[in-house]
């Protein structure tokens, strides 16, 4: 009888990993409707039955697939009449990085199960930040909201849709363009 060496990953460890980075290549790449089952299976060179065994179905194989840790800085960190510029560079910073973000904005644009995840991910990891810098704290949703609207707006341009010039722009000409707006709608007063 083998033993396994303590802290070592178990085989279905290992086989969960693949299946999710197949299927977040998958999901980025076809978008929901178009990514199957067969084909994640596939590209994680494992049976599709293994998928349906760990995730279920499609759905919950989608929702372990985009759970997404923005990494946002730490509030402390954020300079409050600095914070939309930093805020912009850290997230053109992520989508440059990530093509599980630009996956799950395609996705969020035509299914309402990703846009549930999309609005959940803002909400969860933007909200804080916002109800920390914001004059009033009970107004951090709407603030948030406002906030992502502009991030989000500039992913689709320049990442998904490719709308010149947003998508060749300089990233310190987006953050420009972007960091004053972004600012105003999480700290000035409200009109």
């Amino acid at each position: 009888m083998t033993t396994k060496a303590p802290g070592a990953p178990r085989r279905s460890d290992a086989t969960k990993a693949a299946i999710l980075e197949a299927a977040r290549e998958r999901f980025a790449a076809d978008g929901y409707e178009r990514a199957t089952i067969r084909a994640i299976a596939r590209d994680a060179n494992i049976d599709p039955s293994m998928v349906m065994r760990y995730y279920g179905n499609k759905e919950g194989l989608f929702a372990a697939a985009s759970v997404i840790d923005l990494r946002l800085p730490a509030l402390g960190a954020l300079p409050g009449k600095h914070v939309g510029a930093v805020l912009v560079a850290h997230f053109l910073d992520r989508w440059e990085e990530d093509d599980v973000l630009t996956g799950l904005l395609r996705v969020g644009v035509t299914n309402e199960a990703g846009a549930e995840r999309m609005r959940a991910v803002f909400a969860e990891q933007l909200g804080p930040i916002a109800a920390g810098v914001c004059p009033d704290p009970a107004d951090a949703p709407r603030r948030a909201a406002l906030a992502a609207s502009q991030i989000l707006g500039m992913a689709l341009a320049r990442y998904v849709l490719r709308i010149a010039p947003a998508a060749s722009m300089p990233r310190d000409e987006v953050i420009a363009w972007l960091a004053p707006t972004v600012q105003r709608y999480l700290t000035a007063e409200r009109p």
